[in-house]
């Protein structure tokens, strides 16, 4: 069910979005660089709070919190690829921190053995999250949420009816 909201809630930032028309934040070259991040640092405290509080969402099983991040911003003006850029750095400090805190584990008892494994996992984990940020900002640069709120909702009507018919 919360899968089908969380496509609702895509499709509706996609409809605000075309509403409000975002200005494109592109340099001379026609490249997103600097421009992009000055403006994302002009955005206020209480819009960034605002964007950032939208998260919260995302503690209810099947709502997607970069994309709740992304529609938020999308709400507050910004254009698709500064919503994008603006929910990955959201979730750096957080990703940061479950290191800091998950690192010290490693190297006590629960970490016995696995050092490999871990390091293994790491490099593939970093790997694919760097690819997926790149994928995603490049996307977001000439696309919308629409294919990912039609996904949602599908697998979410599919999950629901299987689960309700059986």
């Amino acid at each position: 069910a919360f899968l089908i909201v969380n496509g609702l809630l895509l499709l509706a930032g996609e409809r605000q979005r075309r509403k409000v028309p975002a200005p494109k934040a592109t340099g001379p070259d026609g490249s997103l660089g600097d421009d992009l991040d000055d403006r994302l640092a002009q955005q206020t405290l209480p819009q960034g709070i605002l964007i950032g509080s939208a998260q919260i969402l995302a503690l209810l099983p099947g709502i997607s919190r970069s994309g709740i991040a992304i529609v938020a911003g999308l709400w507050r003006g910004l254009s698709h690829e500064e919503a994008a850029r603006f929910s990955f750095l959201l979730a750096t400090p957080i990703i940061l921190a479950a290191g800091v805190f998950k690192v010290p584990e490693l190297f006590g008892p629960l970490g016995d053995g696995i050092h490999g494994q871990v390091l293994a996992g790491s490099l593939a984990a970093f790997l694919a999250a760097y690819l997926a940020v790149r994928f995603l900002t490049t996307y977001f640069e000439t696309r919308t949420l629409t294919p990912f709120a039609i996904y949602c909702l599908i697998l979410g009507g599919g999950g629901l009816a299987w689960l309700t018919l059986r």
